[in-house]
């Protein structure tokens, strides 16, 4: 079967947060969960679109001038994107003078991405490599599958930031090609999980549970993201820890802290921020605090950083 290319919205190099080492980290564009709090709203959508930069724009209007019919708007200075137009922007990318309009993500084949994987293999020495975000990686399972195929075959060390939300049948062919998983298990309640999700959570914590009984166990780290008055509550915490203690106690698990930055990505595209900006990191303290709730049920293998 002939593999089609995959969108990517960035390659990170020298990332020292996505796995062990220094690791270039591709994000997949596309994600079937809707969480509130998205760190990376340009990975949402599953199409290519475009972004205005606002400081890059020198308000020529040109792209009024090149534009097709029902493809933008221009009001308050600015041009609006008909993201519903079917067709390419390529007119407006190209007719830009300032570069302010730009795609969110370029298309890849597996030769050319693994390309630019191996430019940056001096970094990775013993234990770097690569990492694969999103987005939802496993959205792009055919191409994620034989990437990660490549990557083995080059020797290169291959990590996963995923929700588990996706076919158990694609699960079940990439986890051969993968050294690190990295889970995020954000909201352990149905129904809170489907109001800051937009998903259930029966699949992700399934697919947890396989993998956690599976020979691949302790290539997991199970990661849940604190994000205040939704998912960093003492009932969650003790939630979700009780469900990963109750399958295999040694599994590893991290909870990251609040990262309140995450909303300025949300003007480029154009997306209402649904968390307070005033919201801030939890301190040391705090941060402890959580700690303790997942010793008391008996999970040993916390990662404090």
């Amino acid at each position: 079967m002939k593999i089609s290319k995959a969108l990517v919205f960035d390659i990170k190099r020298f990332a020292v947060h996505d796995g062990y080492g220094l690791r270039t980290t591709v994000f997949f564009k596309g994600c079937p969960l809707r969480c509130k709090w998205c760190q990376n709203p340009e990975g949402l959508s599953s199409q290519r679109r475009p972004i205005y930069f606002e400081n890059s724009c020198i308000h020529c209007q040109r792209c009024v001038e090149f534009s097709k019919k029902n493809q933008i708007k221009y009001e308050n200075n600015r041009p609006y994107f008909n993201l519903q137009y079917e067709g390419t922007f390529d007119n407006l990318v190209k007719a830009c003078p300032g570069n302010a309009i730009r795609y969110d993500s370029e298309a890849y084949d597996i030769k050319q991405l693994m390309e630019k994987i191996k430019e940056d293999r001096v970094f990775f020495r013993d234990d770097g490599g690569v990492t694969f975000s999103g987005g939802e990686p496993l959205m792009q399972g055919e191409f994620l599958y034989e990437i990660l195929k490549a990557c083995q075959e080059e020797k290169i060390h291959t990590a996963i930031e995923t929700t588990m939300y996706g076919s158990l049948e694609l699960i079940k062919k990439i986890l051969p090609y993968l050294d690190l998983i990295y889970i995020d298990l954000k909201v352990f309640d149905e129904k809170r999980h489907m109001e800051l999700t937009n998903v259930s959570s029966k699949m992700i914590k399934q697919h947890i549970e396989y993998i956690l009984e599976s020979e691949y166990r302790n290539k997991v780290i199970i990661r849940t993201p604190l994000i205040p008055t939704m998912t960093a509550t003492d009932h969650n915490i003790k939630s979700i820890a009780n469900f990963l203690v109750n399958i295999y106690p040694e599994v590893k698990y991290e909870l990251l802290n609040y990262n309140p930055l995450a909303f300025a990505k949300y003007e480029l595209v154009d997306l209402e921020y649904e968390v307070d900006k005033q919201l801030k990191m939890f301190d040391k303290e705090q941060m402890e605090h959580f700690h303790q709730l997942v010793y008391q049920t008996g999970l040993k293998n916390l990662i404090i950083e």
